[in-house]
Parts: structure tokens; sequence; C-alpha cells
């Protein structure tokens, strides 16, 4: 369950990577963009990018695993997500919505690190695939002590 302190953390401007693997456990990952909290905090939507997102959806077809490192570049503040998609299509008119408010929100995030505005303009997001996530566990993973543990059971700074 995402706890509600997350919920703007993980639908505002932070970088979202994705990643899944086949059977032979080969990883493949894809930048998402964008995501949304479902279920009160027990599932979240990720938007994949139709164009650079077939590996990772063949993997999802076959096992239904993902991991989702949410990052704030101003600060590297990351968590993690592991879960099971329970449904998978292309993105409606309500899915654009949220990635067209979140490719302007990490146009600001990342301007805020020097990365110009081209970058978040030319990022592939349309069309795009929604990826419904049943949350099966949260993990610290921003840099230092901690890292890695599950949320809530960090070690003391």
């Amino acid at each position: 369950m995402i706890p509600p302190e997350l919920f703007e953390f993980i639908e505002s401007g932070v970088s979202v990577l994705v990643g899944t693997r086949d059977a032979r456990l080969f990883p493949d990952g894809c930048r998402a963009i964008g995501a949304r909290v479902e279920d009160n905090g027990a599932g979240l939507t990720v938007f994949l990018p139709d164009a650079t997102s077939a590996g990772v959806r063949a993997n999802l077809e076959d096992n239904r695993r993902i991991a989702i490192g949410f990052s704030r570049p101003a600060d590297h503040r990351t968590i993690q997500i592991k879960g099971a998609v329970t449904r998978l299509h292309l993105a409606d008119d309500r899915d654009r919505e949220c990635i067209d408010r979140y490719r302007v929100n990490l146009d600001e995030s990342w301007s805020m690190v020097g990365v110009p505005s081209r970058f978040t303009e030319r990022a592939a997001h349309w069309p795009a695939w929604s990826a419904f996530v049943r949350v099966e566990g949260i993990f610290l993973q921003t840099p230092g002590p901690g890292a890695g543990a599950p949320l809530g059971q960090e070690s003391p700074k």
C-alpha cells in the first residue's frame, strides 16, 4: 500500500523508470511518462510510451512483474515500487491528461538541474500504454544509509 504522503511525490515531475524481466531473467526497461496513484494507494497506473516500451510490454504480458523507480532530480530522493501488472491497454483521454500534466512537471523538475526543455519536449509520450500495478512492496532507494530497505524500515541516519 502506498502511504498517502507519497501520492504527490509519485504524481509530480519525478523521473520514472520501469524495469521488467523476461522468462530467462534478462532485464528490459524504459522511461515512463508519468504515474497515477489508484485505489487509495493499493495500486498505481504507470504510462509507457508505445515507441520505447515494446520489450517491457512483452515481458509484462509474459510474467506481469514490474519494478518502478521514482527519483527527484534536485535531491535524488528515490523510491522503488514492485508489483504485478494486472491490466495493460492503450492509454485513453483521461490518461493523456495525466501524461500531459506530468510532462509539464518533468520539464520544471529537469530545468532545476539544467536540462533544457527541448529534451522533455522530444521525449516519446504518445501514443502510450496504461499499466495498472498492484503494489506489493515499496523500497527506499535514496542514496545513503537505508537505501534498499523496505519503506518504513530504513536504518537510522
